[in-house]
């Protein structure tokens, strides 16, 4: 795409979720700082709402990529739980986002940031912003919590669950016409062909991702055919990798590059 019209007007970056495929965001990062580009705002889901927080506070590529390892290994960071309605306990999550964050609020950001969450009681979308007075890592615990996997978070008063469950791309938040938008869920998140796998299990596990990564598809497709905005679409070839692969940090990163 032509990088000098993204320096020539104020734009807006969307990032989206997807689990460990998110971390391919870091990529797009990478070759915006090498072409001088930064956004006029951020708005994130779940793991774009991660990676999008810690630009918006100011981190190079660099220095998101070297918190994010924290993310390389299961056993570091998740608690598995028989208790309450998730099976993994966010406490270990909450350790690497107070030593990123601190206590930083939505206002205290040096690019604006919009993070998006689900609100569980109502179903209605949640946007945390700067008029919002609450710790950045409050935000990221709502907009991260896939119901069933991570424990819900309540933010005063009410309960929160993952952003994907109402927009996964959130470019409808957008306050420019121009939208840099990153969706690691798009078409090339899915193969064509059906699970080969020798045991029923793993073919059923497989549909399983499959279908949600589809459902979220359209439900961005509705999105983008229903917007009026100017929006450059990125989506890298994401198919081959599984979500919750954050140990495959250095691979996903790499589709990224060379996208912008």
């Amino acid at each position: 795409m032509d990088t000098e019209l993204l320096k020539k007007k104020d734009f807006s970056l969307v990032l989206s979720g997807g689990g460990a495929l998110g971390i391919a965001h870091l990529g797009v990062l990478h070759d915006m700082e090498k072409a001088g580009v930064t956004p006029a705002e951020i708005i994130g889901t779940s793991m774009g709402g991660i990676i999008g927080a810690c630009k918006a506070i100011g981190m190079s590529e660099l220095e998101i990529h070297n918190s994010l390892k924290s993310f390389a290994s299961l056993t570091k960071w998740m608690k598995f739980t028989l208790s309450g309605n998730a099976i993994v306990d966010t406490a270990k999550i909450k350790q690497i986002f107070n030593k990123i964050f601190d206590e930083r609020t939505m206002s205290q950001t040096d690019i604006p940031l919009k993070l998006i969450a689900t609100n569980l009681q109502d179903g209605e979308k949640r946007v945390f912003n700067a008029h919002d007075n609450i710790f950045i890592k409050d935000a990221l615990l709502a907009t991260i919590a896939i119901p069933g996997i991570f424990k819900e978070h309540e933010v005063a008063g009410k309960i929160y669950a993952d952003g994907f469950l109402c927009e996964n791309l959130g470019i409808n938040e957008a306050s420019r016409d121009l939208v840099l938008a990153v969706d690691v869920l798009g078409k090339h998140s899915f193969e064509s062909t059906m699970p080969g796998n020798f045991f029923k299990t793993a073919n059923v596990l497989e549909m399983f991702e499959k279908s949600m990564r589809i459902l979220i598809y359209n439900q961005t497709q509705t999105h983008l055919h229903c917007s009026d905005k100017q929006i450059e679409l990125l989506e890298p070839h994401t198919s081959a990798y599984k979500t919750f692969q954050f140990h495959k940090i250095e691979e996903i990163r790499a589709l990224g590059l060379g996208l912008l």
